[in-house]
């Protein structure tokens, strides 16, 4: 797991002092606290902050070909190296370290751009073939491992994090309003988007070839398409559950600890089951629960991951945190590059930090949603059908105008339930894809337009672009083809990358294992969600790894009780960081539709947790990257509201 830069000049004359490469590596050294290296060959600069996982002593890079003509840096893992050194060597290539990232080196030699394809992981990668003077940086398949880069006319940069790039001469951190209006209608920036102005995000399955001057895209992934309608019911559940098994076992190879993340949940309680089969010790397990705040009951696990490590005799650790928020949230979103909506950043980097203590390497459950089906969203067209059985005379003349009535909160289990039905309720009449839409969005377009003082500009919109690409007309795969392309990398997969590495924690994902995810891609729909029963297949398939009580358990995202907190103990703080002074100095918005927005948050009329969590974070990230502000002097400043 590292960290990944470099400048290249497009015309081959301009060079760089070294020490801008250092600049880069120190602005993301926690991405790699144990090992540096840099690579210089005229027009390219090439530098990586290494944290050691597999062959600790040998694996130092850059690393080269035999000749020295091919050079690689190299974020992440590559699961399959074994193979595919097997596979090398037999073609005569000589490795010269036991790291996984030298197959990339040989696999290019054998197999040119191809070698992409070849490789099975998470990373980020930079390749410069010395003879043709080209530079090829990709990501990994699914998105797990972030790339950025900056392009003009005269030179190409990258790197891992945003951050870093801001410290070649002549960067300036500038908002991009196209990418701004992107993230108040979904809380997040989608690629090939980016929050600074100027740069830009490498989707996943991409590469970027530059070349004699030119610098080209290349998508080397695409999810396929085809659904296998020959499969019985027990040969799917057979399958899914020898796919996770082996991917499971793929990702705990490590030389440093390995543990992993326990919520009790279907996911993470999958994998621990499987890590138990394949490991001579007690697997080390973290969980984390809230305490001493306003909803925090709701979002404490404990029993459920306590119940799972009773049964594999994992050698368990909790920890029950009253966070200090206020200190916390500068922090953050300093390491998230860019603001997210998404309280569940919170709680990942709390447990990636509990769990640094012991371990190195962490395996998470994140993806078995989107792969098997497990948000409420994907319930609409059977709850639709149901509503529909009702007259619509009743519908419409009463059941719908009573709806925008209803109190919505998402810290109390009758309150959610309200939420939810409130949204389904207000969102039946809207065509397939607008009522996706209508459950992902933050601020509706009229919100947007309420908000922002300026006309809103075009911008990218993910979610149709996601319908677009989606390669079925089954209701069900349309949604998870959108959320696949656009909320897992973008929000859930991102943050789980910035937030443990911000702890030098490397975070493995089991469940988007490639060939995993292929085979639930490969997957009829109602085999996921089977009338009103999300996850069905998974569930069938774990049938006898794990007890009942943890398979049919109410599903509780991973989150943080962040609108509880915002209408208690975070109140000052919202109070100051969305002030009236606060934001007519910024300039972005009209102060009174904020007001609004506050307030119908307050007075529980409308759930604006996520409204005002993505304008809280957007107004810290503006003043650390905008105003150049350091984050313990605006987390001094967020004490000090508490405090008065």
């Amino acid at each position: 797991m590292c960290g990944i830069y470099g400048i290249l000049a497009l015309d081959g004359t301009r060079r760089h002092d070294p020490a801008v490469l250092a600049r880069m590596g120190d602005a993301m050294v926690h991405r790699g606290p144990d090992d540096s290296g840099a690579y210089t060959d005229g027009e390219l600069l090439l530098g990586m902050r290494r944290l050691s996982i597999i062959d600790v002593a040998g694996g130092h890079q850059p690393i080269a070909s035999e000749d020295g003509q091919v050079v690689v840096v190299c974020n992440g893992e590559i699961y399959n190296f074994r193979e595919l050194r097997r596979e090398l060597e037999a073609a005569g290539h000589r490795f010269a370290t036991n790291s996984d990232t030298e197959v990339a080196v040989h696999a290019y030699e054998e197999h040119g751009d191809a070698f992409l394809g070849r490789l099975d992981g998470m990373f980020g990668l930079a390749l410069w073939d010395r003879r043709r003077r080209r530079l090829i940086v990709a990501r990994d398949a699914i998105g797990i491992k972030p790339l950025y880069y900056r392009l003009d006319a005269r030179e190409f940069a990258f790197a891992s994090e945003a951050k870093s790039l801001l410290a070649v001469p002549g960067v300036q951190a500038r908002l991009d309003p196209a990418a701004l209006a992107q993230y108040l209608s979904v809380g997040y920036v989608c690629a090939p988007n980016a929050m600074f102005e100027g740069m830009r995000k490498l989707e996943p399955g991409t590469a970027l070839i530059a070349e004699a001057g030119q610098v080209r895209t290349h998508r080397y992934y695409r999810l396929p398409g085809h659904i296998d309608g020959i499969r019985s019911e027990q040969q799917w559940a057979e399958a899914v559950r020898s796919e996770i098994e082996r991917a499971v076992r793929d990702q705990m190879v490590s030389d440093v600890p390995i543990g992993a993340f326990l919520s009790g949940g279907i996911d993470s309680s999958a994998v621990v089951a499987f890590m138990s089969r394949h490991s001579a010790q007690p697997v080390k397990t973290y969980a984390i629960g809230f305490h001493g705040s306003t909803g925090a009951q709701l979002y404490n696990e404990l029993p459920y991951a306590r119940q799972v490590a009773g049964q594999f005799g994992t050698d368990h650790h909790e920890i029950l945190v009253q966070p200090d928020v206020a200190t916390l949230l500068p922090q953050l979103v300093w390491h998230l590059d860019e603001p997210v909506a998404d309280a569940a950043f919170i709680t990942t980097y709390l447990v990636s930090k509990f769990a640094r203590q012991d371990v190195t390497v962490i395996l998470s459950g994140v993806g078995g949603d989107e792969l098997f089906g497990g948000y409420k969203r994907y319930l609409d067209e059977h709850y639709r059908g149901l509503y529909r059985r009702i007259p619509a005379l009743i519908r419409n003349g009463l059941i719908e105008p009573l709806a925008g009535w209803l109190p919505s909160d998402r810290h109390s289990r009758l309150l959610n339930q309200m939420r939810l039905a409130k949204a389904f309720l207000l969102a039946d009449r809207l065509p397939f894809d607008e009522r996706y839409r209508a459950y992902m969005q933050v601020f509706d377009a009229a919100e947007r337009r309420d908000l922002q003082r300026d006309p809103l500009p075009e911008f990218d919109d993910c979610i149709a672009r996601g319908f677009a690409g989606a390669q079925t007309t089954d209701a069900l795969r349309q949604l998870m083809d959108v959320d696949f392309a656009t909320q897992l990398p973008d929000d859930l997969l991102l943050l789980t990358d910035k937030m443990s590495m911000a702890v030098s924690l490397e975070c493995r994902v089991p469940l988007l294992d490639q060939r995993l995810v292929e085979l639930a891609a490969s997957m009829p729909g109602h085999l996921k969600v089977r009338g009103g029963e999300l996850k069905y297949i998974l569930k069938r398939a774990l049938e006898g790894v794990l007890p009942a009580s943890i398979l049919h358990r109410e599903k509780r995202g991973f989150g943080a009780p962040m609108g509880a907190w915002l209408r208690a103990e975070l109140a000052p703080v919202l109070r100051d960081v969305l002030s009236r002074e606060s934001i007519v100095r910024r300039g972005l918005f009209d102060p009174a539709a904020v007001e609004r927005t506050i307030r119908e948050h307050e007075q529980q009329r409308a759930d604006r947790t996520d409204h005002l969590l993505s304008l809280i974070n957007l107004e810290i990230w503006c003043r650390l990257y905008l105003d150049g502000e350091s984050a313990s002097g605006v987390a001094d400043h967020l004490k000090q509201a508490l405090a008065a």
